[in-house]
């Protein structure tokens, strides 16, 4: 079942998130998913016209989506899609005339899509009994990794970056926490 859970964003955040849960094994809170999406996206400072997507799926699917994608068997916790190669600033861009730096968009202009989120609630719950701890905080993480991926943040090539981006990772999960419990 799909459903566009949080996809109005409050108006301070026109970000969009919309998620769908396309698995039966672990309940899952969309609504939840896409505020910490989109708190990240806000953290983070994308631009306000963006869209991302958070999709839940089974083990088969995610076990598909790894081998189709990665060449690696079985199921993974979360895989990033990133859509748009770069995320192009609001405003007027050199030598291309437009109304200025800081000016909104044009109603006409598209949305910059950043991608889509994959997460594995079956391998979440997998993982957090394996480490002693709550699935839903377990799912925290992946959405929240799965969205710092697509705004390039990299953890395999560079031991430091992978530091970075743990460190990232638990500064936005507090924040959210601290906001939403």
């Amino acid at each position: 079942m799909s459903e566009p859970a949080g996809a109005s964003a409050p108006p301070s955040s026109p970000r969009e998130v919309f998620v769908a849960d396309e698995q039966a094994a672990v309940a899952v809170d969309g609504t939840r998913y896409a505020a910490l999406a989109r708190h990240v996206l806000d953290a983070e400072k994308v631009r306000a016209e963006a869209e991302l997507s958070v999709m839940f799926v089974d083990d088969v699917t995610m076990a598909d989506l790894h081998l189709r994608f990665l060449g690696l068997e079985g199921p993974t916790d979360v895989l990033a899609f990133p859509m748009d190669e770069e995320f192009a600033e609001s405003g007027r861009q050199p030598d291309q005339g437009g109304r200025g730096p800081g000016a909104p968009p044009e109603p006409s202009d598209p949305p910059i899509v950043v991608g889509d989120v994959v997460v594995c609630p079956a391998v979440a719950a997998r993982q957090a009994a394996e480490r002693g701890h709550d699935v839903r905080d377990e799912i925290d993480l992946l959405v929240v990794h799965g969205v710092l991926h697509l705004l390039e943040y990299d953890h395999i090539d560079v031991e430091d970056e992978g530091a970075a981006m743990r460190r990232r990772e638990r500064e936005l999960l507090d924040s959210f926490r601290s906001e939403h419990g």
